[in-house]
């Protein structure tokens, strides 16, 4: 017992890479008072069987950032510690056997170009020769990202766990904890066998159990274990060291150089979960056993890329199961259940690749309590209640795990675990001839299918099935009236005698205003950049309706709760479930709704960013006079058993008016025409509202104080190395669908966040930073030339400083 020490600044449970490398990352960098804890040995969890594969490349910059550092971090890591690693950069090697494919990858080497990755595309005269074993027969062509590579797993994290000991970190092996200690809500120790430690702060890296981890103290980490398995050759002729990765999505399988013979391994539709009803006891250093049946399908398809395979002795076929996620991305971040209490874990078979970068940016946002950079792909905040639900977590992840080779269509939707939730008008759309989409669990319409035609998604690169429908239901908004089912919007209530004081620090826009008012803010970080964007609707002098987006449920209301001052008699309440929302947009909206109710609808009565309640269908009403789409509408708030009355009153008075159904993928183009911005789009927490065009909603010519006031103040005066610009694209040939670089005068700027087809304006539309480290005014902005590469070809576009469509909002405002 003397070994264990009665206190640390930070605990870490789990001695894999992840929980190793946040050690370092704690110690080194931040002189943090760390101990970490492994239950057995260093690796004999998951990391020790690993593959070791090290790509670079995902659909976000900044995860493609965390795995770019994990790369320069393995360069000098042997020389830092004097432990081998067993990295190399061997580089990667992708394949494309089908034009959908190859268009993929071009789509891919364009994201690359714009995250500043080079990704060459190859002939498959030009891939044989960098991997003379395969069979090129079937190649369309391939590419090539030379800064790949390929590290032992276990001598990496050893190395890692040495440096962390170097820098000051105390790792002690053969702990397990077994409760975890709380005090109004927030974390204060760890319970083992050998005593208690006290903590400020608890990081959970305990790999596949750090959903049985998480459970001690309330958490919900959504993971399950996978069987995944890979065979090991002995020494094939022509296998080199210096053999880059290769990975064949087309087939399901990749490859990798050990020792002059290969790993082979691969992602099988059908994946087989493990433990799940629990762990075994003493589950380290533990492999399962061979299932060579199951291996059977991926052996195949790799025995036609690779012939030799043929002939060649086998080592072992191993079986480790890892731990998947319901979405296959990975999980960082502050519990919302228990303050202080960090994940990182669920890595999908790529916790090497993401292994050093993930724990630097774990580290400094545990030491910060805020997330260094746009992380919200992988925050544990993007869950919600669904995820408790370990049978819905177990279906969807298989079915995320069967995904990892396969296309990566835009718009592609899950399929398992539906339907989930709905709203009262599931069954109504349903008959309307809705395509569904998912968001959360969340049933709703995307688009509608015209009568007689299949209401299905068929995923292309090119212009969708569904193009012209949802084109219809844009010009529906544009000259008629429609009507969108938002009940999935996340709904909240803040009461109490210091409400406002509560909301007035958290809010970047003035909320004080008198009842009836509707706010639209955002809410900003210590550094300025936006952490979330919501509507706050004033009902009383003591409470708040409070509305933002589907997907953003946890993430908003942790972030909320969190910065309440402490001694604020304000109290936040999850209304979602109980509430229903219909959206009605179009210059035809007033006159349809004037007819339904009998409160005056007039802009003398009723102006733009108010919130009064209205008697429809005898049905109380929360109307908020807003817009998403650029036209004259409301949103209708009211209880979920009021969601049918009224929508079908709305629905057969709308008739003689031409009203439609119409779903989110309209909602989006019509959007992206205004000008909208979208969170986790165009704004991020690395984003200031004065570089994405929304200084207007930050309160700074007012006294009152606010969270990010000082870095907000700094952002609105000094120069911009960054800011948002509208691009469009005349050729209705070029599809646009995100991430295509931006050159201003040939050199690459940025890269779009957001693009789509405007209907109304007839052009491509994409929004995206201008980056220029001396500034970026609107001089700089107008005196450059600019084009855009879409998959891999030069593109001419035109700067657009004006909104696309706007109709001088008299429709809107009126």
């Amino acid at each position: 017992m003397s070994r264990l020490p009665s206190h640390a600044e930070i605990v870490v449970i789990g001695g894999g890479i992840i929980g190793c490398s946040t050690a370092y990352h704690l110690a080194k960098q931040h002189k943090a008072d760390v101990l970490l804890l492994e239950r057995g040995k260093l690796t004999s969890g998951t990391t020790f069987h690993a593959a070791g594969l090290v790509g670079q490349l995902r659909s976000s910059a900044s995860i493609t950032r965390i795995l770019k550092y994990s790369v320069e971090l393995y360069d000098r890591l042997e020389a830092e510690t004097g432990l081998a690693t067993g990295w190399k950069r061997n580089g990667g090697l992708r394949l494309a056997n089908n034009e959908d494919r190859w268009t993929e990858i071009k789509r891919q080497a364009t994201t690359a170009h714009s995250f500043g990755l080079e990704m060459a595309l190859l002939t498959p005269k030009e891939a044989s020769a960098l991997w003379p074993l395969m069979d090129t027969g079937d190649l369309v062509g391939a590419a090539f990202l030379p800064t790949d590579g390929q590290a032992n797993p276990s001598d990496i994290t050893l190395s890692l766990a040495k440096g962390a000991r170097m820098a000051g970190a105390k790792i002690l092996e053969g702990i397990a904890v077994t409760a975890i200690a709380q005090r109004d809500g927030r974390v204060t120790g760890v319970v083992t066998g050998d005593g208690e430690v006290g903590c400020e702060k608890l990081v959970v890296c305990a790999g596949q159990w750090s959903g049985e981890v998480g459970r001690l103290a309330g958490v919900t980490v959504p993971l399950q274990s996978v069987q995944h398995q890979y065979m090991v050759t002995e020494a094939i002729e022509g296998v080199t060291g210096d053999l880059p990765t290769l990975r064949d999505p087309d087939r399901l399988i990749y490859f990798k150089e050990e020792v002059g013979g290969l790993v082979m391994g691969g992602y099988e539709p059908n994946p087989i979960p493990w433990a799940e009803n629990g762990f075994p006891a003493n589950f380290t250093f533990s492999l399962l056993d061979s299932d060579w049946d199951h291996f059977e399908q991926l052996m195949e398809q790799a025995l036609i890329r690779v012939p030799a395979l043929e002939t060649a002795g086998i080592k072992t076929l191993l079986n480790g199961p890892e731990s998947f996620t319901p979405d296959g991305n990975f999980i960082l971040g502050e519990a919302p259940e228990v303050m202080n209490i960090f994940v990182g874990a669920g890595f999908n078979a790529y916790g090497i690749a993401a292994g050093g970068g993930a724990g630097k940016v774990l580290a400094e946002w545990v030491v910060s309590g805020e997330q260094p950079m746009d992380l919200w792909g992988v925050d544990i905040r993007r869950f919600s209640s669904l995820h408790e639900d370990r049978a819905w977590v177990r279906e969807r992840t298989l079915e995320a795990y069967g995904k990892h080779y396969t296309m990566a269509w835009p718009h592609e939707e899950y399929d398992s675990g539906r339907p989930r939730f709905t709203s009262p008008l599931y069954e109504r759309l349903k008959a309307a001839n809705a395509s569904f989409g998912s968001k959360l669990g969340w049933e709703r319409p995307n688009w509608f299918a015209p009568p007689g035609h299949d209401p299905r998604d068929v995923y292309s690169f090119g212009r969708p099935n569904w193009f012209e429908a949802v084109g219809e239901e844009h010009r529906a908004c544009r000259e008629r009236v429609v009507l969108f089912d938002q009940s999935s919007f996340a709904k909240f209530e803040l009461r109490g005698p210091d409400a406002e004081a509560a909301l007035s620090w958290i809010c970047a826009n003035d909320i004080a205003k008198p009842d009836g008012h509707l706010t639209y803010t955002q809410l900003l970080n210590s550094r300025g950049g936006i952490e979330c964007e919501l509507t706050v609707a004033r009902l009383a002098e003591d409470a708040f309706y409070i509305v933002t987006g589907t997907g953003f449920r946890t993430h908003d209301a942790s972030w909320i709760r969190r910065n309440i001052k402490p001694g604020l008699k304000a109290e936040l309440v999850d209304i979602t479930e109980g509430w229903g929302t219909l959206t009605l947009m179009g210059p035809r909206s007033r006159e349809l709704l004037q007819g339904l109710v009998a409160e005056d609808l007039s802009n003398e009565a009723f102006p733009f960013g108010r919130c009064r309640e209205l008697t429809l269908a005898g049905r109380k009403v929360r109307a908020l006079r807003v817009t998403f789409v650029g036209e004259l509408g409301w949103e209708l708030h009211m209880p979920i058993a009021a969601t049918g009355d009224v929508y079908d009153a709305i629905m057969a008075a709308g008739a003689p008016f031409g009203i439609a159904n119409a779903g989110y993928r309209a909602l989006e183009t019509l959007r992206l025409e205004k000008g909208y911005r979208v969170w986790g789009a165009e704004i991020t927490p690395s984003d200031s509202p004065f570089d994405a065009g929304l200084g207007w909603a930050v309160k700074l010519k007012t006294n009152l104080p606010f969270l990010g006031r000082e870095a907000a103040g700094a952002a609105a005066t000094g120069p911009r190395p960054k800011r948002l610009a509208c691009f469009t694209v005349d050729d209705p040939a070029v599809v646009l669908q995100g991430r295509e670089t931006i050159f201003r005068d040939g050199k690459p700027v940025g890269w779009l966040a957001s693009a789509g087809w405007g209907y109304t304006v007839g052009k491509n539309i994409g929004y995206g930073y201008v980056r220029n480290a001396a500034g970026v005014d609107l001089d700089h902005l107008k005196s450059g030339s600019y084009a855009l590469e879409v998959a891999c070809e030069e593109v001419p576009c035109r700067l657009q400083l004006k909104t696309l469509y706007d109709p001088t909002m008299s429709r809107v405002k009126a």
